[in-house]
């Protein structure tokens, strides 16, 4: 009996909650429920963490050069893509970069920018590849920690941004992590076509400094709101989400620079036990790859 009353109380909060969710989105892909993504997102860490390198363990590594160029162009377009349809859709169109609504109505630029977040959602899931090539690969060395949280927390939350809040100042810090992706992409994309490429790639030490640039920027951004005497935004959970996912990320990154750049880790193994004396502006000149952590 008590059981049930319990079953009971949950169901009762978990529709109330939904109550607040946007119908708009109600009944696109993945949307109808939480449940559905959970347990992709589960099974992907099971995978990557687990079973993967389980199944790899005996076997050689796939060669799969072919595949890692087209993908990462293939999401360097779906990143050119979603910036555009993100600026048309509110950020180049009218909104002002500070405390910007949700627009709930069904004008055009609304379902517009509805159906970016929503792809942007998807993208997570596309994006969740990165892990799995790894895995392939036999490289595990490179799922860690930072990329794996990262790959799992962002389609989680953004189910909730999209069912609830999709638009608004909240979507900047997506904006700007297509942008990043686009560069980001690319360069593996270079990399993933071979040493000929390597002459087009010298911008590589560049990446971890662009990762934390774009933490900054989205925590500076969300942070107005807290400055911002009347900002009517709609639900304010996420920005306290989006504030926290900067700091998070921003601290996970400048911990990845310090151990790989300070400390040397991101050197040749036999110049790592060496005083790494040439910096410039806290990145290194290493002739080394750079890994995939966004």
């Amino acid at each position: 009996m008590e059981l049930s009353n319990i079953k009971t109380s949950v169901a009762v909060i978990y529709d109330g909650f939904f109550q607040n969710a946007d119908l708009r989105t109600e009944n696109w892909l993945l949307m109808s429920s939480p449940l559905t993504q959970t347990i992709i997102i589960l099974a992907y860490i099971y995978f990557v963490t687990s079973l993967g390198p389980r199944l790899m363990e005996n076997r050689k590594a796939f060669d799969l050069k072919g595949v890692l160029i087209v993908y990462n162009f293939g999401v360097v377009a779906l990143s050119v893509y979603m910036c555009y349809e993100f600026v048309m859709s509110g950020w180049g169109t009218g909104y002002s970069f500070h405390c910007d609504l949700v627009d709930y109505s069904d004008k055009p630029q609304a379902m517009r920018m509805a159906a970016t977040c929503w792809l942007y959602y998807f993208s997570k899931f596309i994006e969740m590849l990165d892990t799995i090539f790894f895995v392939l690969r036999k490289k595990n060395s490179q799922v860690t920690f930072l990329h794996v949280y990262h790959h799992s927390i962002m389609p989680f939350t953004w189910w909730f941004g999209v069912r609830f809040s999709p638009g608004g100042m909240g979507t900047f810090h997506a904006l700007l992590n297509c942008v990043v992706h686009v560069i980001m992409y690319t360069y593996y994309g270079l990399t993933a076509m071979g040493p000929n490429y390597q002459k087009y790639l010298w911008w590589k030490k560049y990446l971890t400094t662009i990762q934390l640039i774009q933490f900054v920027m989205v925590t500076t951004h969300i942070s107005q709101y807290f400055f911002i005497k009347d900002c009517p935004y709609q639900f304010p959970i996420f920005i306290y989400i989006i504030g926290l996912y900067g700091l998070i990320f921003l601290f996970l990154f400048l911990n990845f620079w310090y151990h790989a750049y300070t400390k040397g880790k991101r050197l040749p193994k036999v110049l790592q036990a060496q005083t790494w004396a040439h910096h410039t502006n806290g990145v290194m000149n290493g002739n080394v790859d750079h890994d995939k952590y966004q």
